[in-house]
C-alpha cells in the first residue's frame, strides 16, 4: 500500500467512526442521527483529502477563508452532490464572492453583512441559508452578537427581527463557538445559553422554526448533540492534523 492510499484508508475510517459516534451520541439522547448534519472541515486540507472524505459519503464541507475555498471548489468542479458551509467570519465586502460559492453560511454576525448577502443572492436568483453566530463567552477574539447578558437579549432580537424579513436568506438558527477545552463537559454551559436564548428568540417572534443549531466541533460533538445541535462542524478528527 503507497502512501497516498494508506492516507486514505485512514481518513476513511476516521469518518465512519464519527458517524457511529454522532449515531450512538444521537441515540443516548433520544434522537435521531439523520436530524444531525456533519460538515467536515476542510480548512487548510489539499483537494486530494477532499475527495478521499468525499469517496466515504461525505457531502458537506466546511471551509473558513473564501480565498482558500474557492480554488478548491473550482478544481473539484461542479458537483451537484457536494455542499459547501462558509463556516469563518466573513467581511462584508466579500459577500458577493461567498454567496456565489456557497450553499450556507455559519457566521452570521450583523444586518449589514445580511443585507449585502440578500443583494447579492437576489442577483444570482438564489436562496443563501444562514445561522446566526452569536458570543457565548465573551472572548474579543469571538465574533457574533454578545448574548452573556439576557438585558441584550431585546436589542438583540430587533436585529434579527430585520435578519429574518431579508427575502434571498433563509435564516435556519444560531452558531457558536465555546471556549476550547481539551473537557468536552466545559462547552456544556454555553451550549445551553445558546439554547435559552434560541428559546427567547422563538417565543418572542412568534416563529415556526429558527431551531436549527450549528454546535460542536471535534473535541466536544458528542455534548453537543446531547444539548441539541443540528449540525457539528468536524475537522480534525477526521482528516488528522492541519498541515502546516
Amino acid at each position: 500500500m503507497d502512501l497516498t492510499s494508506g492516507k486514505q484508508v485512514e481518513i476513511q475510517d476516521n469518518y465512519y467512526r464519527i458517524l457511529e459516534r454522532i449515531r450512538k451520541a444521537a441515540r443516548d439522547a433520544g434522537r435521531h442521527a439523520e436530524d444531525i448534519r456533519l460538515v467536515v472541515v476542510t480548512k487548510t486540507q489539499p483537494v486530494e483529502v477532499i475527495r478521499f472524505v468525499a469517496e466515504a459519503g461525505a457531502r458537506d464541507f466546511g471551509e473558513n477563508y473564501v480565498e482558500e475555498a474557492i480554488p478548491k471548489i473550482q478544481e473539484i468542479g461542479v458537483n451537484k452532490e457536494l455542499t459547501w458551509h462558509m463556516i469563518g467570519h466573513l467581511q462584508s465586502r466579500k459577500a458577493q464572492i461567498a454567496c456565489e460559492h456557497f450553499q450556507y453560511l455559519h457566521s452570521l454576525d450583523s444586518v449589514k453583512l445580511a443585507e449585502r448577502l440578500c443583494r447579492s443572492a437576489e442577483s444570482l436568483d438564489k436562496t443563501l441559508s444562514v445561522w446566526l453566530e452569536c458570543n457565548v463567552s465573551g472572548e474579543e477574539s469571538k465574533f457574533g452578537w454578545n448574548i452573556i447578558l439576557e438585558d441584550n437579549w431585546s436589542s438583540i432580537l430587533t436585529k434579527i427581527e430585520e435578519i429574518l424579513q431579508l427575502p434571498n436568506l433563509n435564516t435556519l438558527g444560531l452558531m457558536t463557538i465555546p471556549p476550547f477545552s481539551n473537557d468536552p463537559e466545559a462547552s456544556r454551559p454555553f451550549f445551553r445559553r445558546l439554547r435559552k436564548f434560541q428559546e427567547f428568540v422563538i417565543d418572542q417572534l412568534k416563529l415556526s422554526n429558527f431551531r436549527e443549531l450549528s454546535i460542536g466541533m471535534s473535541s466536544d460533538f458528542e455534548v453537543a448533540i446531547q444539548e441539541g445541535s443540528t449540525c457539528v462542524r468536524i475537522g480534525q478528527a477526521i482528516l488528522g492534523p492541519r498541515p502546516g
